[in-house]
């Protein structure tokens, strides 16, 4: 827990009291809500490590889930790198088949893709493209935005089978899409985001095009070997593979 650095980022729901009870290495707490780029960037300058593990709040990990996903990302040879996970209802014993997962899918890796809930980044990262874009209006989309400075950068990462998460969702976008009033198939950010990328419509959808296309190599290709994939769903107490 000392090398755990927590983000308050202006609750009002009695999680700041919870957070004076724990051991953590340092809990930062802002008066409102700066956004997650602003949050991951106050993380990630206060630990200042080889190594800065990002990750959403609403997650269930497996024991010794850190140093094993920082030694894949060595053994893999990438500078990001994300763990397997189910996302969705915890109707199921999670560290039961976390630990099968783990070993049969030890060895599986999709080079080139990554996902915001877990990130694991090397300080050479920082240094090469710089931090999370610290702007409350993104609204979630500044993970959209580092992405693509990893890519124009030609940044190896990868998803690894080797370290498995659990995550119930996107519970904090949720709540803040009904304080908002808005529907949950809403998007959270601005429509207009995605000008930030500096990419037109062809680019990005070429773009969108080839990670479909990986993605669906990868799911057929990992459902031949070993009858699941890297990314499940929990869906009325069964397993969908993507």
């Amino acid at each position: 827990m000392s090398r755990v650095i927590v983000v308050d980022n202006g609750s009002h729901d009695g999680t700041q009291d919870y957070l004076k009870t724990q051991p953590f290495g340092e809990v930062i707490y802002n008066k409102s809500n700066l956004g997650c780029g602003t949050a991951w960037n106050q993380g990630a300058l206060a630990q200042q490590a080889e190594w800065t593990i990002i990750m959403n709040n609403d997650v269930l990990v497996t024991q010794d889930w850190a140093e094993r996903l920082i030694a894949s990302a060595q053994e893999l040879d990438v500078k990001v790198i994300s763990p397997a996970m189910i996302e969705g209802a915890l109707d199921y014993d999670f560290q039961e088949f976390a630990q099968e997962a783990e070993r049969r899918m030890s060895r599986v890796a999709r080079l080139g893709a990554k996902h915001a809930v877990c990130l694991a980044v090397h300080k050479s990262v920082w240094e090469n493209i710089g931090y999370f874009t610290p702007k409350p209006r993104l609204l979630g989309y500044e993970d959209t935005i580092f992405f693509n400075e990893l890519e124009k950068a030609e940044i190896r990462t990868a998803i690894t089978g080797a370290v498995w998460f659990h995550h119930f969702g996107s519970v904090t976008q949720d709540q803040m899409k009904k304080e908002k009033g808005l529907a949950m198939s809403q998007a959270l950010g601005n429509r207009e985001n995605y000008k930030m990328l500096g990419m037109n419509w062809l680019e990005r959808k070429i773009r969108r095009f080839r990670r479909k296309k990986s993605e669906s190599f990868w799911r057929k290709h990992e459902t031949q070997g070993f009858n699941m994939t890297i990314h499940g769903l929990r869906r009325s107490g069964d397993f969908v593979w993507r």
